[in-house]
């Protein structure tokens, strides 16, 4: 196995500077990972919430394995094995009628874009401040962080954006052109920032008010991540287009497409060649079966993140942890590295944890105890 610096050199050499790290690393098992020089960490960045059933499922890398034994790509030229069965389960879990696959968030994201662009025959959006939704030209243009958005203006679609949890602010923004209004129900990238009570509600009244579709990412909060399929659920909100990828399939590459009856794309619409194959899929079923057990466990997980990090006010919801910690976040990082626990700082100088929903009371524990030492 080759060393760190062996890596660091080969990537200086031949990989964009795209990305900040030095880690590298190299072998995974539930929650916890190891690195290149043998030191072990509790890992509660999970890929950024995506390895939801820990790392290296058994029961996913079988899948996976079988299905490469029988085919590992066709097309959607042809019925794909898998498809239809991950489409259903899927629709029956969030409540939506119809299903598209992706391989990406960002890219599900775009497909939400052009189904409301195709139902609505409108082409104005509106998202919020400190929203993530992709960094494809189209999603870019309904995520608000400036360092990202503006040096790729001008931007499609045209957006207007609204400060989060700001409903009046909504209000004056709407208007018979918007094609669809984007939400988090909770922003991740941002920190794990909830929005106020009644905030989801008011954002489906005004779309039905002004003839505009409801479109929720929950790329980053559904597959269990809060204690339910989706965040959304925890209310009484019907979005009429949902997005996930993320924890879908445990690290394999995919997103999906939700929409309401009455939504979908016809031929020609929209497609994708990779899309939704043969491994993507067995992936993503056996990931649902692990989460259908586990999810019961996330209450009581979410109570012991905040019992355990009481005095430095964490924001919980599910497995979905947010500590604000302003400039001193980096170094809180990577203190919280030394001592064996793997965190990530989120934006706005915001702790962000998401841990493997597997993650046992022990490994929280252990972290909460890493990070509070980390915070002294």
């Amino acid at each position: 196995m080759q060393k760190n610096e062996d890596y660091r050199a080969l990537e200086a050499r031949y990989y964009m500077p795209a990305f900040t790290r030095d880690t590298m690393l190299v072998r995974g098992e539930g929650s916890r990972v190891w690195d290149a020089d043998g030191k072990e960490y509790i890992d509660c960045v999970a890929g950024i919430a995506v390895c939801s059933t820990g790392h290296c499922h058994p029961a996913v890398t079988r899948a996976i394995c079988e299905q490469a034994k029988r085919l590992i790509h066709c097309s959607n030229l042809y019925y794909v094995p898998g498809q239809g069965e991950l489409a259903q389960k899927l629709v029956e879990r969030t409540g939506m009628a119809k299903a598209f696959f992706s391989n990406s968030g960002a890219e599900a994201n775009e497909g939400a874009i052009k189904l409301a662009r195709l139902a609505t025959g409108k082409k104005r959006f509106i998202a919020f401040t400190h929203g993530f939704h992709g960094r494809t030209l189209g999603t870019l243009a309904v995520t608000h962080k400036p360092a990202i958005r503006e040096p790729f203006n001008p931007l499609e679609p045209g957006c207007t954006f609204v400060e989060y949890g700001d409903l009046d602010g909504l209000k004056k923004a709407m208007n018979s052109e918007v094609a669809a209004v984007f939400v988090e129900p909770i922003q991740g990238e941002a920190g794990v920032i909830t929005p106020p009570d009644g905030f989801l509600d008011g954002i489906r009244e005004s779309c039905d008010r002004h003839g505009a579709l409801m479109i929720v990412d929950e790329v980053q909060t559904g597959m269990g991540r809060t204690g339910k399929w989706l965040a959304i659920q925890h209310t009484r909100v019907r979005p009429d287009i949902v997005t996930l990828a993320k924890g879908i399939a445990s690290g394999f590459p995919m997103g999906a497409l939700l929409a309401r009856d009455g939504l979908e794309f016809h031929k020609g619409e929209h497609g994708s060649t990779f899309a939704g194959g043969p491994l993507a899929c067995a992936a993503a079923l056996a990931t649902l079966k692990v989460i259908d057990e586990v999810m019961p466990q996330i209450p009581g997980k979410a109570e012991r993140f905040r019992a355990g990090l009481s005095k430095h006010h964490p924001r919980v919801r599910g497995l979905m942890v947010g500590i604000s910690v302003g400039e001193r976040c980096p170094g809180v990082q990577k203190r919280c590295a030394e001592k064996g626990v793997l965190i990530n700082c989120a934006a706005d100088g915001n702790i962000r944890l998401v841990p493997p929903l597997v993650i046992t009371p022990e490994e929280i524990d252990q972290s909460c105890a890493a990070i509070r030492d980390a915070l002294q």
